[in-house]
Formats: structure tokens, C-alpha cells, sequence
């Protein structure tokens, strides 16, 4: 381990003060503890901002207002999530661990990084990791990369569960810079695609942290599901997610949200199969029929091509458990 400066910031425009190249900032550290250990995160100085975050969740006049340091324990726990947002809940307890879970923010859940082996290799070229170097992953073992939105640049995979049900969602992701501005961004906006410049994973302005994410208040909570399809049970990263969701009249889809994990360098939005179903009868044959424009034209990797029939499977799954919740 190389040493670091360590300090402690109650706001985030003390946070920010401090921030430089050689600093990062530490919430619940599930995921930057592992990257300095692997010597890919290497900063001089760690500033802790458990304090400067807000880390409560809060009606607001549309719907609520998640803190930053909000835990994935109480957020997964909490009552108004589970009643109106309860694919929030399902998509949190499908990851990672109880101990993870008690540790890790809601903000730092959105910045984590790919699991892909070669980001985590440092003997190894990765584009993500040193700009420029090359993609390991493209001619190598791939088996866990993308499917979709990838590049020539990068075909890691971005590895959060919530990300998938705020993706389905639509969330907005508050941003506060150091003068105490707050800026919005459309969850959809918030990650990238690999594109030249796979190193960066988001769009969070460069003098800003996460305040918040709010949830506009919808008619998805009777009929959402998530589905997981990993290599073990448990403390494994999706191979394949779907947030599936529906807003019912009787039996007919008044709308219907699709995202999935595992399959791009972000959540993705499969909305051509959403727009399917708008309108459509709830049954097998047209989940079916939604789960196919899903995985028309999709381009797996060598090693990855189990990837499109376990999405359609899982596409299938969740549309018929959002009928069972």
C-alpha cells in the first residue's frame, strides 16, 4: 500500500477545496479500496466525505430525493422505497453482500468502475486503465464484456445493479460544485459510452460531487422485477440484468420500461421493445415478441455470444414476474 494523506471534509465545498490530481474522495470505499490494492487507483491524499454528503431520503414535490451518502442497506430497507420505488429495493439486495451493502452509497454505487479483468490486470494494455495502451479484452478472454454500445476503444461492462433500475426509472442526478451549485442531469446522460475515450465513465463536472439522485413519482410500483443471471448466487457480478416495469390497465401495458446490465459500458435502455409494448396485452407472446427487438442486430464478442439468448431469457422472465411481484 503507498501512503496517502488522510482527511475529513463536513461539506462539500470543503471537499471540493482540497480536491487536485492526486486526490480522491472516499465514501463507503467498497470499490477504491480494491483499485488502490491493485495499484490503479494511487492517490496521494484521500479525503473522507461521509459527512459533507446528505444521507437521508426525502419527499419532495415530485417524488424523492436520495442522498448521496444514503447506504444501500437503509436505502433497500427504506419504507417509501418499497412502496413506491420498490425496484430500487430488488435491484440493491441482487448485489454484492450484507457487509458491502451496510458500506456502500448511493453516489459512490454510480461512480464505481468496471469488474473487467483487464482493467484489473496492470500487466496488461487497458484503455480504460492507461489511455492509449490498447484493448485487451477485444482478442482475449471476454466472456463477461459487452454485447452493445461498445468500441474499438473499450468493451468493459459498467457493473452496478441500482444503475439498472434508476436507468428504467429515469432518475435524475443532482450534482453540487464548490460555490453550492446544483446542477441536473437526466440519468440517461450520466454514464458514457466507451466512444475514444473509455477512461471516462460519466459525465460528472470535473468541480463537482454527487448531492443526490430524485425520482419522479410513477405508476411502476405494482408490476417491476429485477432479474440477475450471474455465474453463482450470490457475490457475483451480472453476466446478464433486467429492471423490467409496467404500468397496467387490466391486462393491457399503458407503458413499460426495459433495462439491463452486464451488456454495455452503461445501463441500457432497450427502448424500441418498450415502445412495443405500449398498448400492447400483457402476455407471453408479446413479451416474447419485445425480448426478440431486443436482440436484433445485437454483436457479441468470441467468447460471449451465450450472452444474446440469456438476455432474451431474462427479458422474457422479468416482463412475467412484473405480472407476479
Amino acid at each position: 500500500m503507498r501512503p496517502f494523506l488522510f482527511s475529513k471534509s463536513s461539506a462539500i465545498n470543503q471537499a471540493l477545496a482540497k480536491k487536485n490530481s492526486a486526490t480522491q474522495y472516499i465514501a463507503g470505499g467498497t470499490n477504491l479500496v480494491d483499485l488502490m490494492k491493485k495499484n490503479i487507483a494511487e492517490p496521494e491524499s484521500l479525503v473522507d466525505i461521509t459527512s459533507a454528503l446528505p444521507a437521508k431520503i426525502e419527499a419532495t414535490a415530485k417524488g424523492i430525493q436520495i442522498g448521496a451518502m444514503v447506504r444501500n442497506t437503509p436505502l433497500a430497507n427504506d419504507a417509501t422505497i418499497l412502496a413506491k420505488y420498490p425496484l430500487i429495493a430488488k435491484a440493491v439486495l441482487a448485489g454484492a453482500s450484507p457487509q458491502i451493502r451496510n458500506m456502500a452509497s448511493t453516489g459512490g454505487n454510480l461512480l464505481q468502475r468496471t469488474r473487467c479483468p483487464y482493467f484489473y490486470d496492470v500487466t496488461t494494455p487497458c484503455n480504460k486503465r492507461k489511455p492509449g495502451s490498447g484493448c485487451s479484452a477485444i482478442e482475449g478472454e471476454n466472456r463477461m464484456n459487452a454485447i452493445v454500445g461498445y468500441s474499438e476503444a473499450c468493451v468493459a461492462v459498467h457493473p452496478s445493479d441500482l444503475c439498472v433500475a434508476l436507468a428504467a426509472l429515469d432518475a435524475t442526478v443532482k450534482t453540487q460544485d464548490k460555490s453550492g451549485k446544483t446542477q441536473s442531469i437526466a440519468f440517461k446522460d450520466f454514464h458514457r459510452l466507451p466512444g475514444t475515450t473509455p477512461e471516462r465513465d460519466n459525465n460528472l463536472p470535473a468541480n463537482a460531487l454527487i448531492h443526490s439522485i430524485e425520482l419522479n413519482e410513477n405508476a411502476f410500483a405494482k408490476n417491476s422485477a429485477y432479474v440477475k443471471v450471474r455465474d453463482r448466487d450470490s457475490y457475483a457480478f451480472a453476466l446478464v440484468s433486467v429492471a423490467a416495469a409496467l404500468n397496467l390497465k387490466g391486462n393491457q401495458i399503458v407503458e413499460a420500461r426495459l433495462a439491463s446490465g452486464g451488456v454495455a459500458h452503461k445501463p441500457w435502455r432497450w427502448l424500441e421493445a418498450e415502445q412495443f409494448l405500449k398498448g400492447k396485452t400483457a402476455n407471453a407472446a408479446n413479451f416474447e415478441a419485445a425480448a426478440n427487438i431486443a436482440i436484433k442486430g445485437l454483436k457479441p464478442l468470441s467468447h460471449n455470444g451465450f450472452k444474446v439468448p440469456m438476455l432474451k431469457g431474462a427479458i422474457e422472465t422479468a416482463l412475467q414476474q412484473c405480472l407476479n411481484p
